[in-house]
């Protein structure tokens, strides 16, 4: 079983990135590696050209397309610009085939300068991925500039509040997406060391 984290960002540090790069922390964490994998497509890296002239027999466009269709749920992340997705990612699902997201699981991860662009989630990427087939889409995480603030080293850093979302989002990606078997929050109790009164 696998997991594909798709950055729809054009730059190489971005805030959406970052926060895929907390859903594979989170993923690492909890599930095995050899019982889950978590792998990467970065859409900047794919042949800008193939891109832009969507030429399907491009074998970076043919590579990615097999990654998507070999994964079991998605975790789709983009910047949002003017209340839309980005045109990398646009461009790259354009490219998919109409049932690429046929039977999987999403979970769709944007970022914007403010909290007015948190609908871009909703009205923009939702419809896109319902028309490609998606099984079911979790309800997405935003986080605004503000939620995501440079750090000492220029590195984003996600405040308390993010964090919590990511925790419920990839919880939620495992045990409702992918029905993955909820541990235990106690260790199991012998019932004969079960005390009773009556």
């Amino acid at each position: 079983m696998s997991v594909l984290l798709i950055a729809g960002s054009p730059s190489e540090q971005s805030r959406s990135s970052t926060l895929l790069n907390e859903v594979a922390a989170r993923l690492h964490e909890k599930v095995d590696g050899r019982r889950l994998k978590v792998d990467w497509l970065r859409i900047r890296d794919l042949s800008p050209q193939a891109l832009l002239l969507a030429d399907w027999g491009h074998p970076s466009v043919i590579a990615s397309i097999e990654r998507v269709a070999n994964a079991r749920a998605l975790v789709v992340a983009t910047p949002v610009y003017k209340a839309a997705y980005s045109g990398v990612l646009k461009v790259f699902l354009d490219l998919l085939p109409q049932t690429a997201l046929k039977g999987k699981v999403v979970l769709p991860i944007a970022t914007g300068g403010s909290p007015h662009h948190m609908l871009a989630l909703d009205y923009a990427l939702r419809p896109v991925l319902q028309s490609l087939g998606a099984k079911h889409i979790l309800p997405g995480v935003y986080a605004s500039d503000g939620q995501l603030p440079k750090d000492a080293d220029g590195a984003y850093r996600p405040i308390e509040e993010i964090h919590a979302r990511l925790d419920d989002a990839v919880s939620s990606l495992l045990h409702e997406g992918l029905r993955w078997p909820v541990s235990p929050e106690f260790a199991s109790v012998p019932f004969v060391q079960t005390q009773y009164s009556v």
